[in-house]
């Protein structure tokens, strides 16, 4: 299996001619840098808004930081941390997707001046105290507005995620994740961001779900699994008009979905800076009804639907340049990252066995699926 550490260069293709490649997010468009403009704001209250939590590792860039916990231990690791507390820390995978919900909340701020519901980004992390002023002069020195810090010096984050009425995890620890899922929470892992960093637009966010397993339920896989794929088309024929249950990320786009309505009701449909899409390995003729009418009758939609039947996500992703893609298969969150999206594994369902790290190099973090 090929190792998803690869490291990133964002860029915006908006801005910048396809291949180019930008050195920094210095010098961003101010409407990537809303925080310029909402310093004195306060942050909506938990109840109100879509709270993200994201992981200090996968905001920001800190292999050799976590080389240096590894390796030599914690009192080594916070002895360089405060040693260098005032060199900020690069931008990490989930770093793109930050500065676009701020963009997304500086539309939403113009457009409904004294409303809560935006979104709400918490520093959800295990380090020690002794980090937060590395990780405050970051986010200062890349002008994030992130008011919330939620650092538990090795404690379990799940009650913390549960205070903030978390919406979604993200964290580059594949155990956490699994323990934020299994509370019912929706999370995702990330990884060190591609190579060749796919150039994202800075004025719309856009957000890809795979369906089964993420957005729905493992139901259909298991059918899959225990019968083959025939048996798989005449169970969903048979129940295309019985709705899949949910599965963890459902949420998450019930979220978006809330915030697009906003847009919606002041005329912006067409010009509205979330867009969502359902790329999934179903065929269109013979599984994807039941997965349009499953989103009908949650009162959902997704502004695109793409049915590959079998074939690879990757370069469907390169044309769509979401800013995140959520997968429950390793198969397609590396075949995505080989063509520069930033892809996240949703560790949940059927397809997902605990192996050991030698059964594949240690490259997919503990975790092998199958690559259906």
């Amino acid at each position: 299996m090929t190792s998803v550490n690869i490291s990133q260069t964002p860029t915006s293709q908006d801005t910048i001619t396809k291949g180019t490649v930008r050195a920094s997010w210095e010098g961003t468009d101010t409407l990537l840098n809303p925080s310029v403009l909402t310093k004195h704001l306060k942050s909506p209250k938990p109840q109100n808004a879509i709270t993200i939590a994201v992981s200090s590792r996968v905001l920001f860039s800190m292999n050799k930081e976590q080389q240096i916990y590894e390796q030599k231990g914690m009192e080594d690791y916070l002895k360089y941390q405060i040693e260098h507390e005032t060199e900020p820390f690069s931008p990490g995978p989930a770093f793109p997707f930050v500065k676009a919900l701020e963009a997304v909340n500086a539309r939403l701020r113009e457009l409904y001046p004294e409303s809560e519901e935006l979104f709400d980004v918490v520093l959800m992390t295990n380090n020690h105290a002794h980090v937060g002023l590395r990780l405050i002069n970051t986010i200062n020195h890349h002008q994030l507005f992130i008011e919330r810090f939620c650092m538990t010096g090795g404690n379990s984050l799940i009650g913390y995620l549960k205070a903030y009425q978390t919406n979604l995890y993200l964290s580059a620890d594949h155990m956490k994740v699994r323990e934020a899922l299994e509370a019912g929470i929706a999370a995702a892992t990330m990884f060190n961001p591609p190579e060749k960093r796919t150039e994202v637009s800075e004025t719309q966010l856009r957000v890809a779900f795979d369906g089964d397993a993420v957005l729905f339920s493992d139901e259909s896989e298991r059918i899959f699994k225990a019968h083959g794929l025939d048996k798989f088309f005449e169970h969903e024929k048979a129940h295309e008009d019985m709705p899949l249950d949910h599965g963890p990320l459902k949420g998450f786009l019930e979220s978006l979905g809330k915030l697009q309505k906003k847009f919606y009701a002041k005329g912006q449909r067409m010009d509205c800076p979330i867009r969502t899409y359902l790329v999934t390995s179903r065929s269109a003729a013979s599984s994807g009804t039941r997965a349009l009418k499953t989103l009908r009758s949650w009162g959902l939609e997704t502004d695109e639907a793409l049915f590959l039947a079998g074939a690879p996500k990757g370069p469907m992703l390169d044309k769509i340049r979401p800013h995140i893609f959520f997968d429950d298969q390793m198969f397609h969150v590396e075949g995505a990252a080989q063509l520069g999206t930033v892809a996240a594994h949703v560790p949940y369902g059927v397809t997902q066995k605990w192996a050991p790290e030698e059964a594949c190099g240690g490259e997919c973090l503990g975790y092998c699926t199958d690559t259906k």
